[in-house]
């Protein structure tokens, strides 16, 4: 990102004018050399200016005009010295950054040799002055410590006047620092000053710190002196204790606390030396050891004595570490002994602070210290030499404990959510192996033999891919090693790298590491090739890299492949733009029609995606022969149209993207884009709408830039050709960009769908901004001619639009559309518009407020609005009279400005007058006039004004008191409602009579009951009649009576309307409020202008009003706006100059945190609602407070509410309980807040502990809020779940990374579950569940150990695995479940085959009487689930012979009838399952084919397979059986289909023959009793025909033969009666798809017993199936897709005798039925399937198999599909275009998906011609103006059902926004149907249209277009917006009778029909 480099800003230099005129006088003295009053006159003229520019060219004069001065001809007089002094007066005096002072710094830098010495007196002097003068006004310290500083910035002179005054100055710096640190102590709460302050302090460090740097010569001079008390080691001495001060205060922030530990370690070296007693000092000072220290004088011992102290923070030794590494020289320097050990301490320490410090910015800051000790260690091993020679490089060599300590480090923090830790993790690994390298020869001199880089290399590769950590340590061993090493390791590496892009959040580094791969890869193939091998090795290179990224791009599913387009292509084509070339040549070999799978974007897709990369990249540009040349323009136009997004996208980036801004485009380029467009304006994905307009953004900006190039070639060119090119081409862009502004424009009609509006009006907007529609023939580009009245009024129409988004880009475009055309200078036009927006002001519907927002914010522009406002309130009889224009023509800021307050006013007169209606009676106002309208409209005039130039602040003033008094009177009205304990149930049932007083008599029995009592007594719900006199009025759901004002006009008010009214109301003052405060300019005691309009007093009111609704409210919209507008405030008083207003957060804390800790049943403050809005508030308070301060605020009041959640001695007490469920519910909010950042992290082992811990509370409410803390606690440790998957390896962190973050935590889980598991005993009988156990198991169940985890870890996962085992044991069958899911993690993939050996020996050899079935159920599942984990890990060891199978063999009784328990044997006949099945056990083959026969022969003895069947497992306990019968089944179904079903093979069951087990074992499951058996083995079977047809698809692809006898005739058998006589709807839709999927490869024998049916037969029963299953979607589908096949079948089989079956006609019914737009979306999908499918053979077979009604009926459906909501609908139905016949499709879409919007337009084309085809023209006719015309009796109806219920439509359907199918779009239905019938017409065969069905149609038309204008002439003045649904309908029925009309009347005019 390119940023503009921030400008200095120059000041002139100014002095008082005492001063000014002693100079000038000094500098008019007479006498001395012409030289030096040429000198001085120059520097009396540059005094005398003003302009700081001209003052510097003046300075840098007088420096020149003293460097020509000589010794011999210069006199030493006072006019010399004034002049100097002058020089020296203007430095001192001005800002350090400003080039001014650089300018004098430079002229006295300047001066001769031999006048040096007076030069530095003079600065001296004035140095000496400042310093003086300073005094204790500590605001002029910064210009002072600029001052020091700057004179030590490569200014020779300024460092000698710095090292004549080093005492005065070291002594300043003392001064000013000690001031800071005492002023500090006093700035609580003062954010803004504080860090002001604190900037101060880190200058005050930094100066003194360069002062003593430069100056350690003198400073050890003058500390050997004799005097032992000498004022420089007194000031020495304080400044130590200013630094010790800094490092132990923890408020300080670590940037000044980090430069204060550099500053002890400097000040300690240049009072000891560079010795080795000064490591040993330092080293004391690390570890807090005085001992160490003893050799250093004992002024610095005693200043020092608080980094001494045992109790110091833990950050000091960590700033004092990184002073030492930034302080002392680590390079070329032989290290003494006390120096090594001084560079190996530091390690030690900073790694002990791993587990002792919690904040996220410390762990940062440890990062960092430790990549730069690494960086130390690195310059010490190769600079000097060390003494001993062997100790650093034995410590610092791999393999060392103090590689191991550091690698640890680096394992644990690379998966740290800091991205700067993870960086500085990954600098760190690089160095150490760096260090490695260097400590030890071979790995220096061939690191591919060295043993220990090749084990962390396969220990790397081992780990799993979802650690993000793996890949930068991946790339660091390519950087050191090369890819080659890496890649015979691993040659899959680069195809398991382009898997895991699809993933975002590892896309970046995976890519990261694919780069420095592919560019190592070929540097080595390059060098290894030599000059003549290079051709073979880019080959290698293309085979490695270029080819599995091409099968990917062509295979996989789009989604998966959007990083790869984002992150690696481009990378990948910078590295070789050659391989282009190579990538076209190999996606054009492939065959155009290989798609690739479904949901990929094929090869045509593939290559768009390339060729875009490579234009975007420069590598090729279009005028190199692009179109036509690299790619065939066809290709790009089926593209531009394809079906899927992504290609779509990737076609048109292709054309848009360049790498030259001013690249002319083509005419080629043009038309392609005018065939892309119209199709692609309505797609409903956001990312693609976005996309588009990007892309289209960038093509303007060519035609923009190009155009002006084209302009100014204009001029200069003498050729006359060239010129008429240029001319010419500057046409075609006028000529395309009318068009394209035409075609937007004409898409804006009414009806448009939403994502249309919003394509056209992004893309008008970005015409505006780029080129103008002004109508001026200034511009070449000028589209103002193009935008007609029409265009602007369809574009203002737009602001009615129910969505926001339109609404805003619609207003925006309005202001720049030509004036003329919008019309808003018409006085009448203008007005109807404002009374429209007055009225949209107080409607019912939320959106109108935002339409009238939107409308009132358009007229702030115009000048009559003042006076039209005028009118209207004379009009409503309002006594209004605008604000004066004081000056004719004013300017624009002036005019917005006397606009907005005229507005204001207005608004806030009405809303006064309303707010006193609602006082006397709100259910009057919530159905006449909401009062949220007003105040919304308000707020949005207020945010479009300027505040920071007003002129009219007098009035401004008043405006705001009476509004912010307008808005509490509105809440008061208000908030009864929504701070009432049930607000959502507050329905009046007032009568006409008693509004008012029934109101408030509800509000006054509400108010009693709101309190927290529920935690002290339950109450009863009240029997009696709910009218009786003195009990409370219960809400009801009993129809409301209609209500009527005073007026006697009758309104109906709903609960509904209250509520909203209410809290809507509620938002809009917080808005307005929050607005108020948030951007209008404050008084404050410091202000001196006249410009403020708000004071502190009223913002603190503002304060307490937010305050009162947040903690008060019980409306979750009420609060949580509230929220926002008290966001807004309290981000206003931190920045406010207010000392007051600063200070009030802390204050508001407390108070409220005393609140919540007194709080009782008795108290306001509400319990239930997730405790409201208190944590709210809460939020705010904490939000405002700054991320870089040290966010005291946050630690206390976290220390506050972790104290009360903890349950206390008396818990249980109404005392406690309220204080704890409030503190769980803020803290829960807390903790979700992403504003406090890492900042909350600290405190979230306190919160896990609070959460577990409540669990154990006997309150129901405390225990829900600590389920809800402890959810969002894992949300916040683990991250967002990222996908369905609970469990997911992305959601989980290593152990130790886990305990080293939170290291509380290990104990406490520890000890939690120690003390949980001992309550786990079944042997007892009892069920004992401790409450926190499920907790603690879900926590445990995300932590796993790391492989490279050391073995001796002091936090490591082995001591929990004994609790979690004994957990096992639990009678509560989801405990034992759960503990084994913990398990799975805890355990190693190298060690599970030991531990599942362990557990199956835990189990009993054979039944007995102490035989504990729950505790053989645990072990079992934990074995189960490691065995699964097992075989899912990618990096598991090679299976070897264990004794998993000598454990198991023993304990086969248990899946046998001698265990009673069905639990047990169906989780023992799983383990088996798992053991023997397809994936990979740790069992030897020998033993495992052994296994698998024992378990065969134990599944052919069960009760699935034996004579007495599933039915005599349920024995005497009925059908249902025992509990676990359906569980016992299902595992033994499971085995037996993978035996029968899945892998025969592999089990040795032969498929073929009568008498296989095979086949017996799936005959028995599909005629087992128990349903659930059946489904399950008819899914499998299902699977494993899609699979199969799956494989022949890819096979005939490849032009092999496949053939398949599976399934037997004996189970199609069973299959065909199951479906005839299948009871269960789920197996019954099975058994359908199943044979389903069967009748597409071959002709099935249908058996009903011994009779053989036909198809027309089977046809019949399952049609009827389908009519009688119409409610289950499953099954209807099922049925109905067999229907279709048999349909399909019959008539390629009997083409003839087809159409004699009778149940055709249902069939194309049912088919037709389910287009609709009501059904579900799985229904859709069937029909376009079947209508897909259905294509060649039935729709466009030229026999018309189904009769022509029918088949067109069947077409009208794909249509309505092609135009439904749901895109997945659309799309499949587009495809019927790749199943057309190929003598009915144009060449250019042969083989190719389009998208739907295309495909509806060929579909429209294509039917035309079929009916050609087929002889029926007239009918086609016909057929298409019915459609065109459309269902005129159903509208009448509809319209009639609207008319009815408009007042149930206004009053209860208040968030009604219309139609459903938000995307169709049935305009251009109508005029797509228009166009094709023009063409039908000239279609031979009209001579036979019936007449008298013209006729008619025509008298329909004629009528429907007669009543659609009757009634929109009965529609309210500017109906588009007081109801525009009704407008919308109307507008369309109009269209449609005109376009049915025009085609009627053209039949008539040739004579055909009359």
């Amino acid at each position: 990102m390119v940023t503009k480099k921030k400008t200095v800003k120059v000041e002139a230099v100014v002095l008082d004018k005492d001063r000014l005129d002693k100079l000038i006088a000094s500098l008019s003295v007479d006498g001395g050399d012409e030289v030096i009053r040429q000198l001085a006159q120059t520097l009396q003229d540059c005094l005398a200016l003003t302009d700081p520019v001209q003052q510097i060219q003046l300075v840098k004069k007088a420096g020149s005009q003293l460097e020509l001065l000589s010794e011999e001809e210069t006199s030493h007089g006072p006019l010399l010295q004034a002049c100097l002094h002058t020089l020296a007066l203007i430095y001192t005096s001005l800002l350090a950054k400003n080039p001014l002072r650089r300018a004098s710094a430079s002229a006295l830098s300047s001066v001769p040799d031999w006048l040096q010495e007076q030069t530095v007196s003079c600065l001296s002097v004035c140095l000496s002055d400042c310093l003086s003068t300073v005094g204790s006004d500590h605001t002029s310290y910064p210009h002072m410590i600029d001052s020091i500083t700057s004179c030590l910035d490569a200014f020779p002179l300024g460092e000698r006047c710095i090292h004549g005054l080093l005492a005065e100055v070291l002594q300043f710096l003392h001064k000013a620092l000690s001031e800071y640190l005492q002023l500090n102590s006093g700035l609580a709460g003062r954010h803004v000053v504080q860090a002001q302050l604190m900037h101060s302090c880190l200058a005050a460090v930094k100066a003194s710190m360069l002062v003593v740097q430069r100056s350690q010569e003198l400073i050890s001079a003058a500390l050997q002196a004799v005097q032992p008390h000498c004022t420089l080691q007194l000031t020495l001495s304080g400044l130590l204790d200013c630094y010790t001060h800094i490092l132990t205060d923890e408020e300080f922030l670590q940037s000044v606390q980090s430069t204060a530990g550099m500053a002890v370690v400097l000040l300690t070296r240049s009072v000891m030396g560079s010795g080795d007693q000064m490591a040993e000092v330092v080293s004391g000072l690390l570890q807090g050891s005085e001992q160490s220290g003893e050799c250093a004088p004992v002024w610095l011992r005693q200043s020092c004595m608080g980094l001494y102290d045992s109790g110091r923070p833990a950050g000091v030794s960590l700033y004092l570490c990184h002073g030492a590494l930034a302080m002392l020289n680590w390079r070329g320097t032989t290290q003494g002994p006390q120096r090594e050990q001084l560079l190996l301490l530091v390690p030690h320490i900073l790694l002990a602070l791993d587990t002792s410090i919690k904040e996220s910015s410390t762990a940062m800051v440890v990062a960092r210290v430790l990549t730069l000790w690494s960086g130390a260690a690195l310059d010490s091993l190769q600079g000097g030499q060390s003494s001993p020679p062997d100790l650093l490089h034995d410590s610092l060599r791999g393999g060392s404990e103090l590689q191991g300590h550091l690698l640890e480090h680096v394992y644990t923090h690379w998966e740290h959510p800091l991205d700067g830790v993870r960086h500085q993790t990954r600098a760190l690994f690089k160095n150490l192996l760096l260090l490695h390298q260097h400590s030890n020869p071979l790995a220096l001199s061939d690191p591919h033999r060295d043993p220990y880089i090749t084990q962390l290399t396969h220990n790397l590769l081992g780990l799993e891919w979802h650690q993000r950590g793996k890949y930068g340590s991946l790339a660091c061993l390519v950087e050191l090693l090369g890819a080659g090493y890496l890649l015979a390791l691993d040659p899959q590496l680069p195809s398991r790298l382009l898997g895991l892009m699809g993933d975002q959040t590892l896309a970046p580094y995976a890519s990261d590491l694919l780069e420095r791969l592919f560019v190592s890869h070929k540097a080595q193939l390059v060098e290894e090739g030599g000059t003549g091998g290079t051709e073979a090795g880019m080959e290698r290179w293309h085979q490695t890299w270029v080819t599995p990224l091409l099968q990917v791009l062509c295979r996989a599913r789009l989604d998966q492949t959007t990083y790869i387009l984002d992150y690696f292509l481009p990378k990948l084509l910078r590295c070789s733009p050659s391989s282009l070339a190579h990538m076209v040549q190999a996606l054009q070999d492939t065959p155009p029609c290989s798609a690739g799978p479904p949901g990929s974007r094929g090869a045509v897709g593939a290559l768009m995606t390339c060729l875009r990369a490579a234009r975007a990249q420069g590598v090729v540009q279009s005028e190199e022969g692009l179109w036509g040349g690299l790619v065939p323009l066809f290709l790009l136009r089926q593209a531009l149209v394809h079906k899927h997004d992504q290609v779509r996208m990737d076609a048109l980036g292709l054309l848009c993207e360049s790498h030259r801004s001013t690249e002319v485009l083509t005419s080629q380029e043009m038309e392609l884009l005018h065939h892309f467009l119209p199709s692609s304006l309505s797609s409903q994905s956001p990312g693609v709408r976005q996309l588009t307009i990007s892309l289209l953004k960038k093509l303007l900006c060519r035609v923009k830039d190009s155009g002006q190039s084209l302009q100014r070639r204009l001029v200069q060119e003498r050729d006359q050709g060239q010129k008429d090119r240029d001319q010419h081409t500057l046409d075609t862009y006028k000529e395309f960009l009318c068009w394209l502004c035409e075609s937007l424009f004409m898409v804006l009609l009414p009806g448009a769908s939403f994502s249309t509006c919003l394509t056209a009006l992004h893309l008008l907007c970005q015409l505006a901004q780029l080129f103008t529609f002004n109508t001026g023939p200034d511009d070449v580009f000028a589209l103002g001619e193009v935008v007609t009245p029409a265009h602007a009024q369809n574009v203002l129409y737009c602001v009615a639009s129910n969505f926001l988004e339109v609404k805003q880009l619609a207003s925006t475009l309005l202001r720049q559309l030509p004036p003329s055309a919008v019309g808003l200078q018409e006085p009448g036009r203008m007005q109807a518009l404002l009374q429209a927006a007055l009225d949209l002001s107080t409607s019912t519907k939320p959106f109108d407020s935002v339409t009238a927002a939107h409308l009132f914010n358009m007229f702030l522009h115009q000048p009559a609005l003042p006076q039209a406002l005028l009118l209207c309130a004379q009009e409503q009889g309002l006594s209004f009279q605008p604000p004066a224009l004081t000056q004719p023509q004013a300017f624009e800021a002036l005019t917005m400005e006397i606009n907005t307050l005229a507005v204001v006013q207005f608004l806030l007169l009405c809303l006064k007058a309303e707010v006193v209606k609602a006082e006397s009676s709100l259910l009057l106002a919530a159905a006449s006039y909401p009062l949220y309208g007003r105040a919304h409209c308000i707020t949005a005039a207020l945010q479009q004004l300027n505040t920071g130039c007003l002129t009219l602040t007098g009035q401004w003033r008043s405006v705001v008191s009476e509004l912010i008094t307008v808005s509490y009177r509105m809440s008061d009205v208000v908030s009864p409602v929504v701070q009432s304990s049930s607000p959502e149930g507050l329905i009046p049932m007032d009568t006409d009579s008693e509004t008012s007083a029934g109101l408030q008599r509800i509000l006054q029995e509400i108010q009693p009951r709101d309190t927290n009592d529920f935690f002290t007594s339950a109450r009863e719900l009240d029997t009696q009649q709910s009218g009786q006199e003195n009990g409370p009025a219960a809400p009801t759901d009993r129809p409301q009576h209609e209500s009527t004002g005073g007026s006697g006009e009758g309104y109906r008010v709903t609960a509904q309307m209250v509520l909203v009214c209410c809290w809507r109301s509620m938002k809009e003052v917080s808005m307005v409020l929050g607005q108020v405060c948030q951007s209008l300019p404050l008084q404050t005691p410091n202000t001196h202008s006249d410009h403020w309009l708000i004071t502190e007093e009223q913002v603190e009111g503002v304060g307490l009003y937010f305050r009162q609704q947040l903690l008060q409210s019980r409306h979750r919209g009420a609060f949580e706006l509230a929220y926002v507008g008290f966001v807004r405030l309290t981000d206003m008083l931190c920045r406010s100059g207010s000392r007051t207003l600063q200070q009030l957060p802390a204050r508001w804390l407390t108070e409220v945190l005393q609140e919540v800790k007194s709080s009782d049943p008795s108290s306001k403050l509400c319990a239930t609602r997730r405790s409201a809005g208190i944590p709210f508030y809460i939020q705010a308070l904490l939000s405002s407070e700054p991320k870089s301060s040290s966010c005291s605020l946050l630690k206390m009041t976290m220390r506050e509410l972790t104290a009360l959640t903890m349950p206390s001695p008396d818990r249980g007490t109404d005392q406690t309980t309220v204080p704890q469920v409030h503190a769980l519910n803020i803290l829960r909010a807390l903790y979700r807040d992403t504003r406090l950042g890492e900042n909350i992290v600290p405190f979230v082992s306190e919160g896990m502990q609070a959460a577990v811990l409540g669990f154990t509370s006997p309150v129901w409410a405390v225990r829900n809020s600590s389920t809800l803390l402890f959810s969002t606690l894992i949300t916040r440790i683990f991250g967002v779940k990222k996908g369905k998957d609970e469990h997911s390896k992305e959601n989980r962190m290593t152990g130790r990374e886990f305990f080293t973050r939170f290291p509380a935590l290990y104990p406490f889980l520890l000890s939690q579950l120690e003390a949980a598991a001992a309550s786990v005993d079944s042997d007892s009988g009892q069920v004992i569940l401790h409450p926190s156990l499920f907790l603690l198991l879900l926590v445990l169940g995300r932590l796993f150990p790391s492989p490279m985890d050391g073995s001796s870890s002091p936090l490591g996962l082995a001591p929990f695995m004994p609790f979690i085992i004994r957990c096992g044991r639990s009678a509560v069958y989801r405990t034992r479940e759960m503990a084994a899911r913990a398990l799975v993690p805890f355990v190693m993939v190298t060690q599970v085959p030991s531990t599942i050996q362990t557990l199956l020996e835990d189990l009993p050899l054979e039944p007995g009487p102490r035989t504990q079935q729950n505790h053989i159920h645990g072990t079992l599942l934990q074995v189960l689930f490691l065995l699964r984990s097992y075989q899912t890990d990618t990096h598991r060891p090679q299976a070897a012979g264990s004794d998993i199978s000598k454990a198991l063999c023993p304990r086969l009784w248990l899946a046998s009838r001698q265990n009673p328990c069905l639990v047990t044997r169906a989780v023992f006949v799983d383990v088996l399952g798992a053991v023997c099945g397809p994936l990979a056990a740790p069992v030897g083959d020998s033993e495992l084919k052994e296994l698998r026969e024992e378990t065969l022969a134990l599944l052919m003895a069960s009760e699935l397979v034996t004579p007495g069947g599933p039915s005599a497992v349920c024995g005497p306990s009925g059908p249902c059986g025992p509990p676990g019968t359906t569980q016992y089944l299902l595992s033994l179904a499971r085995l037996a289909l993978s035996a029968s079903v899945e892998s025969p093979l592999l089990w040795g069951v032969e498929e073929d023959g009568t008498t296989s087990r095979g086949l017996l074992l799936l005959g028995c499951l599909l005629q087992c009793p128990h349903y659930e058996v059946r489904e399950l083995a008819l899914g499998e079977v299902l699977r494993r025909l899609e699979r199969e047809r799956d494989e022949g698809e890819e096979e005939r692809d490849g032009e092999g033969e496949r053939s398949s006898h599976w399934p037997q005739e004996t189970i199609i058998s069973n299959l065909t009666t199951l479906a005839l006589h299948e009871a269960h709807p789920q197996s019954l839709a099975k058994v359908l798809q199943v044979l389903s999927v069967l009748s597409m490869s071959s002709d099935l024998q249908w058996m009903d017993g011994l009779q053989t049916l036909t198809q027309a037969e089977v046809l019949e029963r399952v049609l009827t199936l389908a009519e009688d299953f119409a409610h289950s979607v499953e099954l209807h589908c099922a049925s109905l897709t067999l229907a279709s096949r048999l349909v399909v079948h019959l008539s390629h089989t009997d083409p003839q005798g087809v159409a004699v079956v009778a149940c055709l006609g249902r069939w194309g019914a049912l088919v037709s039925q389910c287009c609709g737009v009501e059904q579900n979306v799985e229904v859709k999908m069937m029909a376009a399937e079947v209508l897909v499918n259905a294509t060649p053979t039935l729709l466009t077979s030229p026999n018309l198999p189904l009769g022509v009604s029918h088949t067109v009926s069947l077409w009208r459906g794909l249509f309505t599909l092609l135009q439904d909501e749901d895109q997945d609908v659309r799309d499949r139905a587009a495809d019927f275009i790749s199943n057309l016949p190929t003598h009915l499709l144009n060449t250019d879409v042969a083989c190719v998906s389009v998208c739907p919007p295309v495909a509806l337009d060929m579909g429209v084309g294509l039917l035309c011609q079929l009916f050609q085809l087929w002889g029926q023209v007239p009918t086609g006719i016909l057929t298409l103006t019915e459609w065109l015309l459309g269902d005129v009796k159903g509208d009448q109806e509809q319209e009639t059902a609207t008319v009815e219920a408009a007042g149930l439509d206004e009053e209860e359907l208040l968030f009604e926004k219309g139609d459903l199918n938000l995307w169709a779009e049935p305009v251009q239905w109508a005029r797509l149907l228009h166009r094709h019938l023009g063409v039908l017409f000239k279609a031979p065969g009209l001579k036979a249209l019936n007449q008298k069905q013209a006729e008619l149609l025509r008298l329909s038309a004629d009528a429907l277009s007669l009543a659609t204008q009757q009634a929109l002439d009965g529609l309210p003045a500017l109906p588009q917006f007081s109801c525009s649904i009704e407008h919308t309908r109307l507008a369309l029925q109009q269209e449609r009778a005109t376009l049915a009309l025009d085609i009627l009347g053209t039949l008539r005019q040739t004579g055909l029909s009359g």
